[in-house]
């Protein structure tokens, strides 16, 4: 997901996917409680310490991190990020997250999530070839086709998994593509890839909006700016007949009552570095957007961003998660009895993992789908998961986040008791 630094306060993200746990707890009753000790914590965490020659011949040591959280369902799966503030902690709440993720789109995977503590912005393409591929072997003896399958996150690209990849398959001696998700198309990279989380976002809030009574041409306003952001802008204008009237990144934010030209955005951004430089509006807070009167806001930036300080001012009917975690757990009871409707991270950015599975999918059989076929296959499996969360919602009469985590760990908890617990 993309970041941008708009919260001072850091709040364990950790601690907050295990208050979510807890509170789908009541809704578990076939979940003993040893095992659902088991499925809050990662398996194994590796810290690394990655030891880089920079442009000026110095060395340089970076803090390193791979988190596999579960493994009940299928291989662990999940991004590594690079960012300054990259924790171990941040790395294990997010590798869990992805378990759950995985579970309620129903894909054959586990959790697992990876980063670096490092600024890329401040580093040379050949720095950064030299830390990506540190990694690559430092993890190499972790991942693998079957066990453990990386790919994109924040800050990361393309074409750093390129050089994953062949630092992989070098060390290994054999090609075996299907390791890394997110490649260049050349390198089996799949169609769809890059827009896949935001066009996933814009299924589910498609159909969040036909049972939530929301019709097109409602207003929404979107926090987060960077590839998520920028194709959300994009896709829910053109999918879902949104009015697009206030985006923010970490330079700021600007509202226009009528909307935005997307390409007049994107240019401005890419030539001053913030689309809060935009000419046709009023510069707003990132905090004053997540507070404007609009339908539905898309937290598309970064963690904890709506707390219980300022749910009991948020005025959007719907929430569309596109950033992990970016309502805290205080905040959710809040916006619940508000009749806001969250529409969960775990549920509604799980896009981009499903276009990554089925690059998995066409890595190991050599068969490349056409753009149509991943379009089709995505949107049938997160309207699937869509129907399934909100089915719970309605038996339950809880919120769609919790609704999410009761399916999740249901089918995580099941598969893991079948399999017994050992060694």
């Amino acid at each position: 997901m993309e970041v941008g630094g708009m919260c001072e306060h850091k709040v364990s993200l950790f601690e907050n996917v295990i208050k979510q746990m807890e509170v789908a707890r009541p809704y578990l009753p076939n979940v003993e409680d040893d095992l659902f000790e088991v499925l809050k914590y990662p398996k194994e965490t590796l810290i690394m310490h990655l030891s880089v020659r920079m442009d000026d011949g110095k060395v340089k040591v970076f803090s390193a991190y791979r988190s596999h959280h579960n493994n009940a369902l299928g291989p662990y799966k999940g991004g590594v990020r690079y960012h300054p503030q990259v924790t171990l902690d941040d790395v294990m709440a997010l590798s869990v997250l992805m378990t759950w993720k995985c579970a309620v789109v129903g894909l054959p995977y586990g959790g697992g999530k990876g980063g670096i503590a490092c600024n890329p912005k401040e580093m040379s393409q050949g720095e950064l070839e030299r830390l990506s591929r540190a990694y690559a072997l430092a993890v190499s003896r972790f991942v693998g086709v079957d066990y453990d399958i990386p790919a994109p996150d924040v800050n990361t690209n393309p074409q750093i998994m390129a050089w994953f990849l062949d630092t992989y398959e070098k060390v290994k001696g054999w090609s075996e593509p299907g390791v890394y998700t997110g490649k260049p198309m050349v390198l089996g990279g799949s169609e769809g890839r890059k827009d896949a989380t935001s066009r996933g976002g814009a299924y589910v809030t498609r159909e969040a909006m036909k049972v939530f009574g929301i019709k097109e041409g409602a207003t929404c306003a979107i926090q987060g700016f960077g590839n998520v952001g920028s194709f959300a802008h994009k896709l829910y204008k053109e999918l879902l007949g949104l009015k697009v009237i206030a985006v923010s990144d970490i330079g700021g934010g600007v509202y226009n009552p009528n909307g935005f030209d997307h390409d007049k955005l994107l240019k401005v951004l890419n030539e001053t570095g913030t689309v809060a430089n935009y000419p046709d509006g009023d510069k707003i807070s990132n905090e004053e957007l997540l507070e404007l009167n609009v339908d539905i806001l898309v937290p598309a930036a970064i963690e904890n961003v709506i707390t219980e300080e300022n749910a009991p001012r948020i005025k959007a009917k719907l929430i569309s998660e596109l950033a992990n975690g970016p309502v805290t757990p205080e905040a959710d009871k809040i916006l619940f009895d508000k009749g806001v409707i969250c529409l969960p991270d775990i549920l509604t950015n799980a896009g981009g993992v499903t276009v990554s599975y089925f690059e998995w999918i066409q890595n190991r059989t050599g068969h490349y789908w056409p753009i149509q076929k991943i379009y089709e296959e995505l949107d049938r499996m997160m309207t699937n998961a869509f129907l399934a969360v909100y089915e719970v919602h309605r038996k339950y009469n809880i919120d769609m986040r919790t609704a999410a985590y009761v399916l999740a760990i249901g089918k995580v908890a099941e598969a893991t008791k079948v399999r017994g617990i050992w060694p």
